[in-house]
C-alpha cells in the first residue's frame, strides 16, 4: 500500500528533496508487527514552505483499529497504567498540563465560560488524559477514537463520553455542536490532514473554535532518531505548511505559536476559527 500524504499544494510536490531515510526502527520506536513487509521509509522535505512528507509502500493500513494499542500499551491493564501514570505527573513534568493551561487560556480570551459547561469534542483522544483534565474544569468532553477497546478506556477509565468512530462518520450523527473541537497530535498521523480538519468545521458553533498540535520540523535539528519522525507519522509540519493546511481546510488561523514540551517534544500549536 504505498501512501501519498498530502497537503493539497498548489505545487504539487515539486520543490521536494530527500532528507531523513530509514533501513531499520530507530531507538525507541513502537515496535509494529509489519507482517514480514521490508522495513524501509524516508521523509522528503519542501524547500518552499518546510513540511516533511513521509515516503514508504509499507501497509499500516490497521494501524488503529487493531495493532496500535496491542503494540504500545499491551492491554486494557496497559491503558489504564499508562493513564494513571500521565495523569500522576507533576505540573513541570506534564505535557498534558501545560495544553490544558493553554488551551483554556485561549478559550477565555474568547469569552468562553466554563461554568457554562460548554462542549469539547477530542478528535484522536488516545488515553483520553486531555479530555478528562478538561472535564474536571466544566468542559462537557466526547472523545472520538477509532479503536473500540479504547473507547471501553475512555468511558470506564477516563470517565469521559467516547464514540468509537472517524470524524467524518461522526458528523452525520453528532447530536450537538461543540465550542471547541481539539485535534492533538493527531494530523500528522493521517495522509491528508486538511480533509480531516475540513471536516470540523460542520460540527463547530459560529462562535466555537479549533485547536491543533502538530509535531514542529524544529526537531530536526536532533537528528533522524527523534520520536517526531517515527513510522506513524506521515507529516512534520512547518509554521508555514501549518498555516497552509489552516487555510485550505477552509478556517482562519488566530494563534500559531512553537514550544518544547516538558517530554522534549517540538511542537507547534495553533487556535483556528472558521473562516468567514
Amino acid at each position: 500500500m504505498n501512501i501519498d500524504p498530502t497537503l493539497g499544494c498548489q505545487c504539487k510536490g515539486q520543490f521536494l528533496v530527500p532528507a531523513f531515510a530509514y533501513d531499520q526502527p530507530p531507538a525507541g520506536e513502537t515496535s509494529f508487527d509489519l507482517k514480514g513487509q521490508t522495513y524501509r521509509r524516508r521523509f522528503d522535505r519542501c524547500t518552499l514552505c518546510g513540511h516533511w512528507f513521509a515516503r514508504h509502500d509499507l501497509d499500516l493500513s490497521r494501524l488503529y483499529e487493531q495493532e496500535y494499542v496491542e503494540a504500545t500499551y499491551g492491554s486494557p491493564e496497559g491503558l489504564r497504567q499508562k493513564f494513571e501514570a500521565i495523569m500522576a505527573l507533576p505540573p513541570e513534568k506534564s505535557d498534558n498540563r501545560g495544553r490544558v493551561a493553554r488551551v483554556r487560556g485561549y478559550m477565555r480570551l474568547r469569552g468562553i465560560d466554563e461554568s457554562a459547561g460548554p462542549r469539547l469534542l477530542d478528535v484522536g483522544a488516545g488515553l483520553g488524559v486531555f479530555p478528562a483534565a478538561m472535564q474536571a474544569n466544566g468542559w462537557q468532553a466526547t472523545a472520538l477514537e477509532p479503536d473500540a477497546r479504547t473507547v471501553r478506556h475512555l468511558r470506564e477509565v477516563a470517565g469521559v463520553q467516547a464514540v468509537a468512530q472517524a470524524l467524518g462518520d461522526y458528523l452525520r450523527t453528532a447530536p450537538a455542536l461543540f465550542e471547541l473541537i481539539t485535534f492533538n497530535k493527531v494530523l500528522e498521523h493521517v495522509p491528508n490532514p486538511v480533509d480531516l480538519l475540513a471536516n470540523a468545521r460542520a460540527l463547530l458553533l459560529h462562535h466555537g473554535c479549533v485547536y491543533v498540535e502538530v509535531p514542529d520540523v524544529a526537531a530536526e535539528a536532533g537528528g533522524p532518531g527523534r520520536e517526531e519522525f517515527f513510522i506513524e507519522h506521515l507529516h512534520i509540519f512547518s509554521p508555514a505548511s501549518l498555516a497552509v493546511t489552516v487555510a485550505c481546510a477552509g478556517f482562519r488561523l488566530l494563534m500559531l505559536e512553537r514550544a518544547i514540551e516538558p517530554s522534549g517534544k517540538y511542537t507547534l500549536t495553533a487556535l483556528l476559527d472558521a473562516a468567514a
